[in-house]
């Protein structure tokens, strides 16, 4: 069964968290809600993606109420919101705790609370409790007056309604709160409320502070459904940020002077065209914890923005900041966080910030979580040289749904930013790979050996990789390249016209087809059997998936199996399932099973949101990708082993793997990490990992239902389990690779 990505249009749902780097897509991916007649009543609709990962296909499905509510109470299915940041949010302890302790402080009384983006309910139920306790009547009384109290939870996302309604009616309150499946610019006093609400509590806010439309829901809210200076939780939110140098983050965004040095003669980022292909100019939410060591801090931390949640918020401000430099060096970025101020006395903090940052006000410090990290800004170039005591003038602005910024050594201009895209966007992982001197030799040489024997031959490269197309043409002025750009497209053909000259290779030797065919003809490749068939494999907008679904290029190479010659020459030739037992204590926390959280049960959506932990058999939590290197405290147990292998010079099939994994070192292993090494030749000479030392890769992260101590244990003389067998299976029709392990 091909995956569903549910996505929304929703300010407030929590789905904007995707796991999955949707930013980075070439076409937004989209949820809809309709409405049907239905005699004397309506029936809400939800129209769903569905995605095949080997095919990049995608079609909208229709999942009817009922529906839904099958799914999410069927335990049988699998985790519908896994994908989403719900659990890791709800196991954020510090939040949750800050959140019980403002609602308790704010809410003292009966009066009409609404709750906006309210998820599973867990403040709506916090407020209608902290109503309850303030209320000197013997009953905690619920109407439509709110002279009484009334809670109302706003949601406009089916599936969370339906969990929210499961968990409210688990703890006793579901006729405590009403819930309106719509977005809170739907509400309406008069019509859906009777009242304005004297208090809101709400948490729709993402790293950077505003990308889930903080400022536009709190618009609304003041203009339509609060009263004059309501009270709110939370109170205030105030934005840091701290200049830095870091090779690192560096090599994040600047192609042109990283590529420079490898010395291949390919040029991605021509002279003179430094826009050409470039990273999207924007925050880029990351754990800059995990890169402390390589950061130099060259400025004091300093305030940017304040925005008050009790009176209504600007769509657009602007502000200019002189900002003293604290060391020599290059500023290669600004980092940036935010602090909660959720009580109006100001004694009740929660913060984003990094680990290095001591204050009384970042009290979640050394707490991991991942659904809200730092955020980087890439100042452009090789950054900006600056000396002690030096004065930078930092220029920010925020916007409805982001904030901006330009860094100047004079007074900047008010001219704003320069908002023109370059021709080509890609992700910050995929520029600083283009720009890794030891995967662009490892490319050159396994294409240079391939075309050693092969005169005139006809190149195609199946998947978005524009650097294979530029080095095929480079290495073989008598070769014919048909780059298919199956997510690049018209971009990638704009892009490869723009940068010919300047790699001197005529446009007449490469083409990319102008549609999108499943299968190529005779006809496509100018009646010449294909010899060469090449990939990365790179699918754009697959960054944040999982590796194994870049086995696309397989389903790529199978389709196109009655155009290609009989010596063809794959390249890679193969791709190696590998894995690594791991301890990852902060990552399997975040993604634990949910019981009570400040006094309320969240049994209910373990199994819906993917948690892992105390899950009856034969469950267990899926397969998740992420950075493991930003996974906050890590450490390998065992050697890294196969679990199987991909044969691409074969059509795709069935693959089956097993493998003894021996724990190397004692700990605790919370599950495995796995990933895909691509084998460039048949030598098996030229190997290009994506594994957890590759830090511009994601990997699939399979946690256990519990963790098991592993290794011997020198200082209790203990023997745990030593070792254990770890089973794959691949299913081609599908993408799914269905992992299990038993220990010894």
């Amino acid at each position: 069964m091909a995956s569903l990505i549910p996505t929304t249009l929703s300010l407030h749902s929590r789905l904007t968290r995707l796991t999955l780097t949707l930013t980075q897509t070439p076409q937004p991916l989209l949820r809809f809600k309709a409405t049907r007649a239905m005699s004397s009543e309506s029936t809400q609709r939800a129209f769903q993606l569905r995605l095949d990962p080997l095919t990049g296909n995608s079609e909208w499905i229709v999942i009817e109420e009922q529906e839904q509510e099958e799914q999410i109470s069927d335990n049988s299915q699998k985790p519908f919101l896994a994908t989403t940041s719900y659990l890791d949010m709800l196991n954020d302890s510090p939040r949750n705790k800050a959140f019980r302790q403002a609602i308790d402080k704010t809410v003292t009384q009966p009066c009409h609370v609404i709750d906006i983006g309210a998820g599973t309910g867990l403040l709506s139920m916090m407020a209608a409790r902290a109503m309850c306790s303030g209320d000197s009547s013997t009953t905690c009384r619920s109407s439509s007056s709110s002279s009484e109290g009334m809670i109302t939870a706003c949601e406009s996302y089916l599936p969370m309604v339906k969990l929210m309604r499961k968990v409210a009616r688990l703890n006793g309150m579901e006729r405590k709160i009403k819930v309106f499946n719509k977005r809170s610019d739907e509400l309406q006093v008069g019509v859906d409320i009777p009242s304005r609400a004297d208090i809101l509590v709400s948490e729709i806010l993402d790293s950077e502070l505003l990308g889930e439309g903080l400022i536009p829901s709190l618009q609304h809210a003041h203009d339509m459904l609060l009263v004059e200076n309501p009270q709110t939780v939370p109170y205030r939110a105030t934005t840091y940020g701290q200049l830095v140098e870091s090779k690192f983050l560096w090599k994040l965004h600047d192609l042109h002077n990283n590529e420079a040095d490898t010395g291949d003669g390919i040029h991605l980022v021509p002279s003179g065209l430094d826009r050409i292909l470039h990273v999207k100019s924007q925050q880029y939410a990351m754990h800059c914890d995990a890169i402390k060591e390589e950061i130099k801090l060259l400025s004091e931390p300093f305030k940017i923005f304040e925005f008050d949640f009790w009176k209504r918020p600007d769509s657009h401000r602007e502000i200019e900041l002189h900002i003293k430099a604290t060391n020599d060096g290059r500023v290669n970025a600004v980092v940036s966080w935010w602090v909660l101020q959720l009580d109006c006395e100001g004694t009740i903090f929660y913060s984003t910030a990094p680990g290095w940052i001591s204050s009384a006000m970042n009290t979640s410090a050394g707490h991991w979580c991942d659904h809200w990290k730092q955020c980087v800004w890439f100042v452009s170039g090789k950054g900006m040289s600056v000396s002690k005591d030096e004065e930078v003038y930092l220029h920010a602005v925020h916007t409805e749904t982001s904030i901006l910024y330009n860094l100047k050594t004079n007074v900047p201009r008010k001219s704003g930013f320069d908002t023109g895209d370059p021709q080509l966007i890609l992700s910050p992982e995929r520029i600083a790979i283009y720009g890794d001197r030891e995967w662009r030799q490892s490319m050159f040489q396994a294409l240079r050996n391939a075309l050693q024997e092969r005169v005139n031959s006809l190149c195609i490269v199946a998947d978005d990789s524009v650097f294979l197309t530029l080095l095929v043409a480079h290495l073989s002025k008598t070769s014919h390249v048909i780059s298919l750009f199956p997510g690049l497209r018209d971009k990638g053909a704009q892009y490869l016209q723009a940068v010919a000259d300047a790699n001197g290779f005529s446009m007449d030797h490469v083409e990319v087809l102008e549609k999108r065919k499943t299968c190529l003809t005779m006809h496509d490749t100018h009646q010449k059997k294909v010899d060469l068939l090449i990939g990365e494999p790179f699918y754009y907008g697959n960054e944040g998936m999982l590796p194994w679904q870049n086995l696309r290029f397989w389903k790529e190479r199978t389709l196109l199996d009655s155009v290609l010659s009989k010596d063809v020459l794959v390249m890679p030739c193969k791709g190696l399932l590998k894995a690594c037992a791991m301890s990852l204590p902060d990552l399997w926390k975040s993604r634990r099973c949910l019981s009570n959280i400040e006094g309320f049960d969240h049994s209910v959506v373990n199994t819906t949101l993917g948690a892992c932990g105390e899950l009856p058999a034969p469950e267990e939590g899926p397969c998740l990708p992420f950075y493991i290197w930003q996974c906050g405290e890590i450490k390998e147990l065992s050697e890294i082993f196969t679990i199987m292998e991909f044969d691409f010079s074969k059509p795709i099939k069935p693959c089956y793997g097993k493998a003894q994994v021996e724990f190397t070192e004692p700990g605790i292993c919370h599950g495995f990490a796995l990933w895909i090494d691509w084998v460039m030749d048949s030598d098996n000479s030229i190997v290009l990992s994506t594994g957890p030392d590759k830090r511009y890769w994601k990997q699939g992260v399979k946690l256990l239902a519990n963790p098991v101590a592993v290794g011997i244990h020198e200082s209790r003389k203990t023997v745990e389990h030593i070792s254990t067998v770890i089973e794959a299976s691949f299913d081609p029709f599908n993408g799914e690779l269905i992992i299990r392990n038993n220990f010894i």
